[in-house]
């Protein structure tokens, strides 16, 4: 009797209960541009070690088949909403799925290689944009106590020079020491419910950016379980690439890191006395991850494609509020840097 109850104690460890499969990115909903990743994993199926797992998309007989339990691959698909369906095998023949709904997007700007010229980041006829946000009178200054060793001050008005011919200027005066970085700041509304977002403004620098070590562009957003969402995106001049902001802590103990990407920039490259276009498009989850899918540097589209987690416990009130840091290079300096026809969409 103890050797039969031992061998059914044994089976019932072997046989746990049927497991779905876990699909991690992308996530329900999500709106995507192709290719995107697919990433998911199943453990069991009824009981079954997994043989085999793969995905199928819509109405689709045919299957990608991988003999193990775990994929990790890039999917393309033509636009509009999707079915993936993620399908796993048990060693018997037992069969588990989970499913996931996306929308592709194709618009031109979406649908060329990246690395092309086009009209800039997708985005729906419906989005609500905010435009001019430069020409604000609540914009402020402060001292980044994060950069550098030294310390920065700044101010910020409208000018008449340098101008694009319309929408207005303000120019940025940061005055630094030892590294240290000058951040300003405008609230320009409160929407806690958007979760895909474009950034689009014109910056102009003169021959003061030898002086300048990164360029910020953020957007911070307060959402309905009241933590803040950081879009943070800088052009760094020490790694000369475009950076992602990231919390790689946890949304109540957090801890802010930039994360390089393969994308380059370096704002002391820039081609001096001119004004640049920069679009940058990006989408948050319900998770508190952010997607970030591309940036538009004079029209030039350089895929991201990079996923986050860059969520805070602030303590914050509804906002929607943008960012332009300076950030200085070596012992000192001034810097003279411009924002003009600065628009922000969101859906």
């Amino acid at each position: 009797m103890k050797f039969i109850l031992s061998f059914l104690l044994c089976l019932a460890v072997a046989s746990p209960a049927m497991a779905s499969v876990t699909i991690s990115s992308p996530y329900n909903g999500e709106t995507v541009s192709s290719p995107f990743t697919l990433s998911a994993n199943a453990g069991w199926c009824s009981g079954q070690w997994i043989s085999a797992i793969g995905y199928s998309i819509d109405n689709s007989t045919h299957t990608t088949l991988w003999h193990n339990n775990k994929i990790n691959t890039s999917v393309s698909a033509s636009g509009g909403t999707h079915t993936i369906h993620v399908k796993s095998w048990g060693y018997n023949g037992s069969v588990c799925m989970s499913d996931v709904k996306v929308t592709v997007t194709t618009l031109s700007s979406n649908s060329v290689p990246s690395g092309t010229t086009s009209s800039g980041p997708w985005m729906p006829s419906n989005a609500v944009s905010v435009s001019a946000i430069q020409m604000l009178s609540n914009w402020k200054a402060t001292h980044d106590s994060g950069t550098g060793s030294g310390w920065a001050s700044g101010t910020t008005s409208l000018v008449a020079s340098p101008s694009r011919g319309s929408g207005g200027t303000r120019a940025f005066v940061t005055k630094f020491s030892d590294h240290a970085g000058e951040r300003y700041s405008s609230s320009f509304n409160d929407d806690a419910y958007a979760k895909n977002f474009v950034y689009d403004g014109w910056i102009y620098l003169g021959d003061s950016a030898k002086y300048l070590a990164n360029l910020e562009l953020d957007l911070n957003q307060t959402v309905s379980s009241g933590n803040t969402v950081i879009y943070g995106f800088q052009c760094d001049g020490y790694s000369s690439t475009w950076d992602v902001s990231a919390n790689t802590g946890s949304a109540s103990s957090p801890h802010g890191a930039w994360i390089h990407t393969s994308a380059y920039c370096n704002p002391r490259a820039w081609t001096r006395n001119t004004w640049h276009h920069v679009q940058v498009r990006y989408s948050r989850d319900d998770s508190g991850n952010v997607t970030y899918y591309s940036v538009y540097f004079d029209g030039k589209r350089t895929d991201i494609n990079r996923k986050v987690f860059s969520t805070y416990s602030l303590g914050w009130g509804k906002t929607l509020l943008t960012n332009f840091q300076v950030d200085g290079l070596g012992t000192g300096g001034t810097i003279n840097a411009y924002l003009s026809a600065l628009t922000i969409y969101r859906w």
